[in-house]
C-alpha cells in the first residue's frame, strides 16, 4: 500500500504486535489495594495548596479521605461535583505541573501523593456502574444552545441539564468530545475512554446531541440567540498555523493535529503512514504527542524542532522528559527555514535563534537534518468570530465567561484567558453554566 503523502511516507513500518504494545495505556490504573496505598500517603492538609492549584477546585484531601475509608464512589461524586470530566481529566491533565507540583510530599520528598492515578481510580470505579451519579431539578423551560461538544462545552451542557434546562449540544465532527476524542495521544486515552465520558456525560438527560453542524456550517449565531434563551460557544480553535518557511507546501509537509486526530480515529495502527525521518515544528503539547506517537509508529529519527528556549516550551518538563524516553530528540533555539526536496520533502533548513531583550532573531548559521515527513504543530487559530469582540485572536469574555453579545458566553481554547488546558475549558464551562443558570432564573 503505497502513501498518498510523499515516497518516504508508508505504514505499516512496525508489527501489530509491536504497535499493540508501544499503545498501552502510560498510566494503567490503580488497583483498590494500590489505590489505599497511595491514599494513605496524603496528609489532608487543612487549606490544602494542591485544592488551589485545581482549575476546578475539586476537594483533594477529601476525596483521598473517601479512598482511604474505602468509599471510591464517594470519592466520585466529590470529584464529579467539581469536574464532570474528572476521568478525562485524571489521564491528561499535566498533575505533575499542577496538584502534585504542590503536594506537600513533593515540596518534602520529591515524590507526591499519586493525585492523577487516585482520582482515576475513583472516577472509573463510578463508571463502571450502571445509571448516572446526578438527578436533574425539575424542568424549567428554558432552552440552551452550547456549540462544540469539546471539554468546554460538554461540562456547561451537563451542568445545564442537572439545573433543569434543555440544551441542544452542535458539534461540527461525527462524534463528541473534541480534543479528548480527537486531539489527545493514544496512549493517554485508551479504550475508546472519550467516546464513552461523553455518553456517560449526556446520561443526565436532557442534552441533544445534533453533529455535523458548526457556526457558518448550518449554524448562525443570530438565528441562535433568537432561537434559545442563551448561547454557548466551546468551538475551540479549528485552523491551523501555515509553515511559511520555503517549501513549506511539499509532499510529505502535514498537519500534527490532523495526523494525530487520524491515529486516534484509525481502526487498525498498522494502515497509519509514517515517515522514516520525522521533524515535529512547535513546543506544545501537540508537538509532544505527534513526536512521540510517530516514535511509536516505528519512524527511525524523530526531532522536535523549537524556535525558543527550553524553559519556553510550552509542553511540561514531565512531557519532553517523556519524548525523550521515547527516542525523541529535543533542539531548542531553532527555526524552519526551508524544506527541501524534489516536489517531497527530503531534508529540512533550520536556522539558529536567539533572544535579545525577549525579541527571537534569527544568526544566520543554519543546520539541515533529512526529513521526509514535517509536522507543523505551530499554533491553531480561530476559525469564525461570528461577529463577536476579540481578544488576542480570541472570543473576548469577562469574568462570568459573557461575550460582546448578550444571551451569549464562551469558554475553552475559544475563549480569551484561558491556557489551553482540559481541566481549564471544564472549569469555564461549568463556571459559564452557573452564569446562565442565574441569569435565566433572576
Amino acid at each position: 500500500m503505497s502513501s498518498p503523502y510523499a515516497p518516504g511516507i508508508v505504514p505499516g513500518r512496525l508489527p501489530p504486535e509491536t504497535l499493540a504494545e508501544n499503545f498501552l495505556d502510560l498510566h494503567p490504573p490503580l488497583d483498590p489495594h494500590e489505590a489505599h496505598v497511595a491514599a494513605d500517603r496524603c496528609y489532608f492538609c487543612h487549606d490544602a495548596p494542591c485544592v488551589t492549584a485545581c482549575p476546578t477546585g475539586i476537594d483533594i484531601p477529601l476525596f483521598i479521605r473517601q479512598i482511604a475509608t474505602g468509599t471510591p464512589e464517594a470519592a466520585a461524586r466529590t470529584i464529579f461535583e467539581s469536574n464532570i470530566l474528572g476521568g478525562m481529566c485524571a489521564r491528561v491533565c499535566p498533575t505533575e505541573e499542577l496538584c502534585e507540583e504542590v503536594c506537600v510530599r513533593e515540596v518534602a520528598e520529591g515524590r507526591p501523593v499519586e493525585i492523577g492515578r487516585l482520582q482515576r481510580h475513583a472516577t472509573d470505579t463510578m463508571m463502571a456502574r450502571q445509571g448516572h451519579p446526578f438527578e436533574r431539578a425539575p424542568a424549567t423551560g428554558k432552552r440552551i444552545a452550547v456549540v462544540g461538544a469539546g471539554p468546554a462545552g460538554l461540562s456547561c451542557a451537563h451542568r445545564l441539564a442537572m439545573k433543569g434546562h434543555d440544551v441542544t449540544l452542535y458539534e461540527a465532527k461525527p462524534k463528541p468530545g473534541g480534543l479528548n476524542e480527537y486531539g489527545i495521544a493514544a496512549y493517554k486515552s485508551t479504550e475508546d475512554f472519550a467516546a464513552r465520558e461523553a455518553e456517560w456525560i449526556m446520561g443526565i438527560g436532557g442534552i441533544e446531541l445534533v453533529t455535523g453542524r458548526a457556526l457558518g456550517q448550518g449554524l448562525d449565531l443570530e438565528a441562535l440567540r433568537h432561537e434559545y434563551d442563551a448561547v454557548f460557544l466551546g468551538v475551540g480553535l479549528g485552523g491551523v498555523n501555515a509553515l511559511t518557511a520555503e517549501g513549506g507546501d511539499k509532499g510529505g509537509v502535514v498537519d500534527a493535529v490532523r495526523f494525530i486526530e487520524e491515529l486516534r480515529q484509525a481502526p487498525d495502527r498498522g494502515t497509519l503512514p509514517v515517515g522514516r525521518n520525522v521533524v515535529v515544528i512547535g513546543g506544545g503539547m501537540t508537538a509532544v504527542d505527534a513526536a512521540i506517537q510517530s516514535r511509536l509508529l516505528g519512524a527511525d529519527n524523530v526531532t522536535i524542532a523549537y524556535r525558543r528556549s527550553r524553559e519556553r516550551m510550552a509542553a511540561s518538563r514531565y512531557e519532553q522528559d517523556l519524548a525523550a524516553s521515547k527516542g525523541v530528540r529535543l533542539m531548542f533555539n531553532v527555526q524552519p527555514k526551508a524544506v527541501h526536496g524534489n516536489g517531497a520533502a527530503q531534508e529540512i533548513e533550520l536556522e539558529i535563534t536567539e533572544e535579545r531583550d525577549g525579541a527571537l532573531t534569527g544568526t544566520g548559521e543554519t543546520i539541515r537534518l533529512p526529513a521526509d515527513h514535517v509536522m507543523r504543530a505551530i499554533g491553531q487559530t480561530l476559525v469564525t468570530d461570528a461577529g463577536l469582540e476579540l481578544a488576542g485572536g480570541k472570543i473576548s469574555v469577562d469574568r462570568s465567561l459573557r461575550t460582546s453579545l448578550s444571551k451569549v458566553w464562551a469558554g475553552g481554547d475559544c475563549a480569551s484567558g484561558g491556557d489551553d488546558l482540559t481541566v481549564t475549558a471544564v472549569a469555564q464551562g461549568r463556571d459559564a453554566a452557573e452564569d446562565i443558570h442565574r441569569m435565566l432564573m433572576g
